[in-house]
């Protein structure tokens, strides 16, 4: 799913817009068991409540498309006789009002998620009329024949506040309040099916996690049963592992800067464009990269071919994976440079006296632990 599909279902969360049936819920202890379980209708909730609930699926599809917020795939032969698909999809057909199939789901998630402490399992069914658009992307109030069915789970820790005072209005005074336990936001969720070209693809469903660095594999492959999508981290780490092996002594400051802009560029033209497809890159703009730094041909093959064996032939991969566009740093054991990524030309290296140097430029504005100081004598060439 791209940006502008996950905004519109995103939309559909509010009190006014949605057409959820039913909500299910599941409160877990620490030690994996069931301490309570409901199934009401979202409309039976007061309105303060309602918002709160829908916040809270609303979360479970906010995030970064491909770092954490992932499309997981099924294969064909999944979507035609796999359990774990079978459960989803009788989930979504039968809007959740079969008892078995929500237990089995949530059995599921009980015995194999890692998650310390308690938790909330949230379960819904929505049902949205997709208008119709027109190829200029305008909706008209024509309703289409595509009604899509879904449904949408997130798993909300649940944290103990602390005891302390608290203002009552009712004598306008400060009392004592006890500990109470309170829903957090989303630890991890999902939508299935997805919605692409803005209609169902049961081949597909769009999974969140908070923590980018922790896709939770068991949550996945017990839901799922599908591998987890590599963290966008581990992809960044990967490509950064291939560069160093692959190029190695001629993976120069300049070669890295230069890379580096390069993404930093793409990426900001790929935003001003408001593309909602997110920007990938294939091996072969990298290559051309390098070819463009100077870097000597035998080392080129060497990445193209370190490229491959890491992530596959044609493989592409999303440039914000692999690029911090807003970040340029410059690192050794003892000393940390941080700057503005628009002005990595202010930094240079340098070999003086046998010696290595990074070189920084600063003609003004120099700050010590916060104090201005002037930088003496006179400038001239080394």
């Amino acid at each position: 799913m791209n940006r502008q599909e996950i905004a519109e279902i995103r939309r559909r969360l509010n009190p006014d817009k949605n057409a959820i049936s039913r909500v299910r819920g599941c409160y877990v202890n620490e030690r994996r068991e069931v301490v309570a379980a409901f199934d009401r209708p979202l409309i039976s909730f007061p309105q303060e409540e309602q918002e709160k609930y829908l916040a809270l699926f609303k979360r479970a599809l906010a995030g970064v498309p491909g770092k954490n917020l992932v499309d997981v795939a099924f294969r064909p032969d999944q979507v035609m006789n796999d359990a774990a698909h079978g459960l989803l999809m009788g989930l979504r057909n039968t809007a959740l009002s079969v008892d078995e199939g929500v237990e089995a789901l949530f059995g599921k998630i009980i015995e194999n998620l890692l998650i310390e402490g308690n938790y909330l399992i949230l379960m819904a069914h929505d049902a949205y009329d997709v208008p119709f658009k027109h190829a200029d992307e305008y909706k008209t109030d024509v309703i289409s024949e595509e009604v899509f069915s879904y449904i949408l789970l997130c798993v909300c820790p649940v944290k103990p506040t602390k005891p302390g005072l608290s203002y009552c209005s009712a004598d306008n005074a400060f009392h004592s309040r006890e500990a109470d336990w309170v829903v957090a936001p989303p630890e991890l969720g999902f939508m299935f099916p997805t919605f692409d070209d803005r209609a169902a693809n049961i081949y597909s469903a769009l999974y969140y996690t908070r923590d980018a660095a922790d896709m939770h594999d068991e949550f996945v492959d017990a839901v799922f049963h599908a591998d987890a999508p590599t963290p966008a981290t581990e992809q960044r780490e990967a490509f950064q592992t291939v560069l160093e092996d692959a190029l190695d002594e001629d993976l120069s400051f300049e070669v890295a800067q230069t890379v580096h802009e390069r993404f930093r560029e793409m990426i900001e033209e790929h935003r001003q464009e408001k593309d909602p497809e997110p920007l990938v890159v294939s091996r072969r703009e990298v290559t051309g990269m390098l070819q463009d730094c100077g870097v000597p041909e035998e080392k080129v093959s060497a990445f193209e071919e370190r490229y491959d064996a890491e992530f596959g032939q044609g493989m592409e991969l999303r440039a914000a994976n692999i690029a911090e566009p807003k970040k340029f740093e410059v690192r050794t054991p003892d000393v940390v440079v941080k700057v503005n990524p628009e002005r990595s030309d202010l930094i240079e290296t340098r070999v003086i006296d046998g010696f290595r140097y990074i070189l920084i430029r600063a003609d003004e504005g120099v700050e010590v632990n916060g104090v201005n100081i002037s930088i003496a004598g006179a400038a001239e060439d080394i």
